[in-house]
C-alpha cells in the first residue's frame, strides 16, 4: 500500500526559535503519540512505534536519518523505515517538512509524507490513514507547545560540555561513531480504534462480523 499523507501544524515560537527544535528528533521524540526513541548511532536515530487495533497489537522497529536539510530556507526531508516485530509486514515513509513564518509568535510546518506498508498490517491501512495521520498530528502539535511552555525552547538536555563525544580515528581509519541509548519513559500505544473513530470501525467491522460468525458455528457444532 502506498499513499501520500498531507498534514501541517503550528509552533507556538518564532521560526528561527521553532526550526532547530523541529529538526531535533531527540527533544521532540516524546511528543510523537506511540513512538519510543530508544538509541542514537552518529546521525541515525532508532526506536519503536506501538499501534493497538482492538486486540490486535503491533510493534514497529525501524530507523529514520535525516536526508536533507536546509536550515537557511526552513526545509528537511527525513527518511524512515521500520518492520513489525511480529512479522506482520514493514513499512518506509520520506517525510518532508517546510516551515514558514505566521507571525512574530508562531510558526506552521507543513509535512508531506509518502509512506509505503506492505504485509498483512496494510490491509487496515487503506482509505483511513489520511483520517489517522490528521489527528496523530494535531496530537503531536499539542504536546509539543505543551512541552515548550513547560520546558522552553532549550529544554532540559545535556549541554555541549556533557554530551558524549565521538571517538577519534585511530591508525588512519575512520572512527565508527558511538551508540547512545536513550533512557526515556515508555510509551502508549496508538489506539487505532479510538483515533480513526467510525472510518476504523467500518474497516473492521466485516473482519470482526466474519470472526464472530465463524466462533458461532464452532460453537454450534461442539454442541
Amino acid at each position: 500500500m502506498a499513499e501520500q499523507l498531507i498534514n501541517e501544524f503550528t509552533v507556538n515560537r518564532p521560526i528561527e526559535e521553532a526550526w532547530p527544535l523541529i529538526t531535533d528528533l531527540e527533544r521532540i521524540a516524546p511528543c510523537l503519540p506511540g513512538a519510543e526513541l530508544q538509541e542514537v548511532e552518529g546521525e541515525t536515530y532508532r526506536g519503536v512505534v506501538k499501534v493497538k487495533l482492538g486486540a490486535i497489537n503491533s510493534q514497529f522497529k525501524g530507523e529514520a536519518h535525516f536526508v536533507e536539510r536546509d536550515d537557511e530556507n526552513y526545509r528537511a526531508v527525513i527518511k524512515g523505515t521500520g518492520r513489525d516485530t511480529g512479522g506482520r509486514g514493514n513499512a518506509s515513509a520520506e517525510i518532508s517538512a517546510q516551515a514558514e513564518s505566521l507571525s512574530p509568535t508562531s510558526t506552521r510546518v507543513a509535512v508531506t509524507t509518502d509512506l509505503h506498508i506492505t504485509g498483512k498490517v496494510a490491509q487496515f491501512g487503506r482509505g483511513i490513514m489520511g483520517d489517522v495521520s490528521s489527528k496523530l498530528m494535531a496530537q503531536f502539535a499539542d504536546n509539543l507547545n505543551h512541552m515548550i511552555d513547560e520546558q522552553g525552547i532549550g529544554g532540559d538536555g545535556p549541554s555541549d560540555d556533557t554530551a558524549p563525544q565521538a571517538p577519534e580515528a585511530t591508525d588512519g581509519a575512520p572512527a565508527q561513531p558511538q551508540v547512545r541509548k536513550i533512557d526515556g519513559p515508555a510509551t502508549e500505544p496508538i489506539d487505532l480504534m479510538e483515533v480513526g473513530g467510525s472510518s476504523i470501525v467500518k474497516r473492521v467491522a466485516p473482519v470482526l462480523i466474519a470472526l464472530a460468525l465463524i466462533l458461532f458455528l464452532v460453537r454450534r457444532r461442539r454442541g
